[in-house]
């Protein structure tokens, strides 16, 4: 039995070396750690649907959105020599809801997203963001107005305090990831 609104061939084929080089792993799921397929993980294909990588084990760490494509080195873009955990972001289809907070564990000023937000300081008049509570889609929040800088993933469900979830970064603007992967 499948999930609703996820693609049935979702997988992403993760490389040792750069440019496709070296051993591979092919993956259609969320893993926590490459190290026991791989002794890193330097390029990536994906073939279908959209995955967070991570530059950490157990989903920690920089993380980056990959959309179906090839990615030939990731020290160029960015993200180090290496990666060390994904995750696979199901395709939603419907209507995007999530609330945003000023401070840790809901309080302060809360504002509702149903689209996306450039920059909550301009839109809202909110100094800052540290946590959520995601009640419809999976969404991308950004430490730059304007969907710039590093990201975090934020799934359905309550997110009390974006510090205990490792991101130490300032969020200034969010997006919805569409099923335009």
């Amino acid at each position: 039995m499948t999930t609703p609104g996820l693609e049935i061939n979702t997988f992403i084929t993760l490389y040792e070396e750069r440019n496709f080089q070296g051993r591979s792993y092919e993956c259609m799921s969320d893993c926590s750690d490459f190290s026991s397929y791989l002794s890193r993980c330097q390029s990536c294909r994906v073939e279908s649907g959209c995955f967070m990588v991570y530059e950490r084990s157990s989903y920690t760490g920089n993380q980056f959105f990959m959309r179906r494509g090839e990615y030939s080195d990731f020290m160029r873009m960015g993200l180090g020599d290496s990666i060390r955990s994904c995750r696979m972001i199901p395709m939603h289809r419907g209507t995007f809801r999530m609330r945003i907070y000023e401070r840790e564990n809901f309080s302060g000023q809360m504002t509702e997203l149903m689209d996306d937000c450039e920059s909550i300081q301009e839109r809202y008049r909110m100094s800052d963001c540290q946590s959520c509570n995601v009640m419809e889609g999976h969404w991308l929040m950004y430490e730059q107005p304007h969907f710039r800088g590093r990201m975090m993933y934020v799934m359905p469900g309550d997110h009390r305090s974006f510090r205990d979830m490792g991101m130490t970064m300032r969020i200034s603007s969010m997006r919805r990831i569409m099923d335009s992967c």
